[in-house]
This record gives structure tokens, sequence and C-alpha cells, in this order.
């Protein structure tokens, strides 16, 4: 069996420059090329995983179809890739000194003192090469979160040094860097990339490649400067200029040669340009739509968006196959009562409800799905949204005053929503969730069984309350209708209006599987109902 290479992405100057998207961008030229690329994650913080993070702070969490709760660049990854992702391909410095300390406690080091060189770096370096270990990948593409310089994220500059100096004919390093232009001075300036190369290097790692992301365009006396400087090859200094969308960087990159230089340093063979024809085609129809639609989504994060990256990102992929520019309306869900719901939403051709945790902002959410449902404007309530248009409906509908979740309200006289028989117990809130792909058996006839093509589906979950079975009888005779239910448990994982023009909502999170090569087909569906309903 022949070994993987390893290609590791760092980055320099400042932080949230794209190492991510440079990262997926490279790994869709190699797939391109028929090799069998997948790509992680190694981010420097203590949390074990994301899970526990505020939105606020790390932006959304992204779930595979393991379970595992990881960093949103992994959405990017399997957007990009068009495969899915696990456990192994995010890694923090949390999980790593968790599983050293559990080997001490077992004895397994006998008796050694327990330090960063070797026990902590020998498993980073582990984890970096589980997946080319397994004989499934050509190539591992490994992104380091944060900077070079950052303290934290030594350990993982010293493992990418010894797996470089083990496997030199296997691992190629890509830095990716800033390049300001100072307007007074009417010029760019490399110094701030010459530092971040010497700090790099100083540590024992030397780059192959500079990905310079940029303003304007770097002329051939920079890069020669560049590559002199930093003791890499001219044609190794790759420009990344600033794009009008993060799907255009793949053609960007195939423009600048990235993965032409890349494999020639990983020794593998290359011929004729990388052919990604169905790629620009998706940019072509994104950027030339035939109508256009405006979508809100109601929120209690909509401050940062990367909260909810995943379902920004399939409304684009749908955009695309619709030729339907979608154009977002991000509403606080804090700021809605009974009045600004329908100054906020009496323009709106859809609704989408978004997920979240916790009681703030849910009266918000719940006077965006009623508006919705009683102005017949398509609705998607996704998650909490989902939950959230059954409690609307149970006190609106229903007639059961004070219906609630009780995770919202413990002492409701109705909890139409409520926690998980196997959740009651858990104390510990770290990865304890009903997380990963659970089976989903839908009803023909419904919206469901329509828009998936299928008696039964398989999406991700990530959620502790559930719908109440306890009412269901009541909501079927008043006309919400339950068209998917999980086989093994009998959980109500998708509820839908048929009196309505198109009211659908689902436990799970369709967005963490959209992705450019198959944008998810519920959104697709909605999209086509709002074009239709606005018609």
């Amino acid at each position: 069996m022949a070994s993987a290479k390893y290609v590791f992405v760092t980055g320099g100057v400042t932080s949230s420059l794209g190492k991510g998207i440079i990262s997926a961008s490279l790994a869709t030229l190699l797939q391109s090329r028929g090799y069998r690329v997948t790509i992680q994650k190694f981010d420097p913080y203590l949390n074990v995983d994301p899970g526990t993070l505020n939105p606020y702070e790390h932006g959304e969490c992204f779930v595979t179809d393991d379970g595992a709760e990881t960093d949103l660049d992994l959405g990017h990854y399997e957007r990009f890739m068009n495969h899915s992702t696990s456990q192994a391909n995010n890694v923090t410095t949390g999980r790593v000194y968790q599983s050293v300390i559990e080997k001490e406690r077992r004895g397994d080091f006998l008796g050694k003192t327990v330090q960063v060189i070797p026990h902590i770096t020998n498993e980073i370096k582990e984890r970096m090469q589980i997946l080319g270990n397994s004989g499934d990948y050509d190539v591992v593409i490994t992104e380091l979160g944060g900077t070079v310089g950052d303290i934290e994220s030594l350990p993982y500059v010293e493992s990418v040094r010894q797996v470089c100096w083990e496997r030199p004919e296997d691992c190629a390093v890509v830095h990716l860097t800033l390049i300001p232009y100072l307007s007074a001075a009417g010029e760019l300036k490399t110094k701030p990339t010459q530092h971040s190369v010497k700090a790099l290097q100083e540590s024992g790692v030397f780059p192959d490649v500079l990905v310079c992301r940029t303003e304007h365009e770097i002329n051939d006396g920079i890069r020669r400067k560049l590559a002199l400087f930093c003791n890499v090859q001219t044609d190794a200094v790759i420009q990344s200029i600033d794009a009008a969308t993060i799907y255009d960087v793949p053609k960007l990159m195939k423009e600048e040669q990235l993965d032409k230089v890349v494999l020639k340093k990983l020794g593998l063979s290359y011929s004729g340009e990388a052919d990604i024809t169905s790629w620009e085609e998706f940019v072509y129809n994104l950027n030339n739509p035939k109508n256009t639609v405006d979508i809100a989504l109601v929120g209690k994060y909509v401050e940062l968006k990367d909260s909810y990256k995943s379902i920004s990102e399939s409304f684009i992929h749908t955009s695309s196959v619709s030729r339907c520019k979608v154009n977002l309306h991000w509403i606080h869900s804090e700021k809605l009562d009974d009045i600004s719901a329908e100054e906020a939403l009496k323009n709106m051709d859809g609704v989408l409800v978004a997920p979240g945790f916790g009681p703030r902002g849910i009266d918000g959410k719940l006077y965006a799905v009623r508006y919705a449902r009683e102005n017949n404007i398509p609705f998607l309530g996704i998650c909490l949204g989902m939950q959230a248009s059954v409690i609307e409906y149970a006190r609106n509908v229903l007639n059961f005053e004070g219906a609630h979740s009780a995770e919202m309200d413990p002492e409701s006289a109705y909890p139409v929503i409520d926690i998980m028989e196997e959740q009651k117990k858990i104390t510990n809130m770290g990865g304890t969730m009903r997380l990963g792909s659970c089976a989903c058996e839908l009803k023909k006839g419904s919206i469901a069984h329509a828009v998936y093509g299928a008696d039964k589906i398989d999406e991700r979950h990530r959620h502790r309350y559930e719908f109440n079975s306890k009412y269901l009888a009541d909501y079927e005779a008043a006309g919400m209708k339950a068209t998917g239910i999980n086989p093994e448990t009998g959980l109500v994982e998708i509820i839908e209006i048929p009196s309505h023009p198109w009211f659908v909502g689902v436990q799970f999170h369709p967005e963490y599987k959209s992705t450019v090569a198959n944008p998810h087909p519920l959104f697709v569906s909605f999209v086509k109902a709002v074009l239709k309903n606005k018609a």
C-alpha cells in the first residue's frame, strides 16, 4: 500500500485569512485530478470540542455523521470535497491532553515523566497520520488553527517539524500570509510575511509554498523578493486576491497553479490542467440568476453570521441549482414582538426559523412562526425552529394555554417539547446530546417524501429535547402532521401542515449535508416553494 502524502497549512500575520478555504480549494483541485483527499483541522484551544462553546465565541458547531461536534471549517471541507468527515478530522489541544493524561493514569508510560516533548507531540503526530494510515487517502491536508507565534500553537508546529523530518519525501508545508497595502505609501508591503516566515523557520519548519492574501495584484518583483527572502521557489509564491465569493477560490488557485506546485513537491504525477468544469458551472449559475427571492432568517445569533454558516451556505448551493438568488435577511428574534414581526416579515417571500438553545429570543421565534403560518408564507423550521412551530401551534390552534418547551419552562402545563428520556440523567454537557446521523422514515404523500424521493433517510442531529408524542393525536386531529418518524425510537423528526402552501419543521440539521455538488433537497424544495408562492 502506497504511503499517503501530507500537506500542512499554517497561517501567519493575522487570523481569519482563510486557511480553511485555501485547504478546501486545494483539495478540490487535487480531487479533480483523481487523487483521494481529505482535510483535518487541529485547533489549539483547550476545549475538548467546540460543542460547549458559545456561537458568539466560535461560530457554528458543525456535526459529522459519526456524531463529532467540530469546528465550522469542517463544514467548508465537506461542502467543497462532497464527502463526509469524521471525529478524526478535528482535533483540539483539549482532546490531545485528555488522551495523554488518561494514558498516564493507566500507567501506559511505564513511570516516565510525561512532557510536551515527546508525549504531547507524539499524540499529535499519531492523530495527524491516522487518516493517512487508513489507506483511504492519497493526500491528507492538515490545517493548523491560529497563527505562527501563538504560544498555544507551538506543540503543533513542533509536531509538523518532526513529521517533515521523519518523512521528508511525503510532506509539503503551505504558509498562508498577508501582504498588506499601505494607502499612504501606495504600495504592498512584504515585511510582515518575511517576519512570519522567519518565526516559522525558527521553529524548524520551512514553508514550501507561500499563499499571499492581498487586495491588489502582486507583481513579479514582489514574487521574486518574497521567494528570495523566504527561501521558496518563485513559482511557489501564490497570489490569493480577494474574491467575490469563497466559491471563486478554487478557480483562482488553479490559475495560480497551486495544485501543480504542491504535487511537484510531493513527488506526485500531474499533467495538463485540473478539470473543474462542473465547479465553474456552479459558479456561473450562482452569478447569473434568473429570479430573486427574499427569505428571512430569524435567529438569536444573527450579529455573528458564522453562527448559521451551514444554513447560509446551503442557500448559496440552492441559489446555483435553482438559478434563483436568495437574499437572506438576518432578523434578530429578540427584537420581534406581535407588531414588529409583521413589519419585519411583511415583504418576505419565505421564513426560516433557525436552531439555538435557551429561552433568549424564543418569543420572537414564536411570533415569526405565527406570522408565516397565518399569512401562508413558506416556512422552514430547523431544530429549535421546528420546536417553536410546535409550541406556536399548541398555543394558537390547539388552545393549550402556556404550552412551551420544558427547556424554557419546566413547569409548563403543556410541555409539548420535552427532554429526551435518555438525557434526563446526564450531568456532563460536553458531547452528550443526541448527535450524528439517525434514520427517519417518511410518510408517503407528504412534502418530505416528495422532497427526498425516498421512504427512509438519514440526517444529522444535535439536540436534547424532542416533540412530546403524548400530544401527537391532538396535533394530527388539528391539522399538523408528523411525516417523519425515527424507526427505532418513535421520535417525531418532521412536522408539516398540509393545508399550508409549504410548512415544514425538522428536528435534524439538513444544512450540515448540503454541498456544492449536492445541494440539500429540503432547501431546494423550500426555495422552489417560495418562488411558486411569490408568483
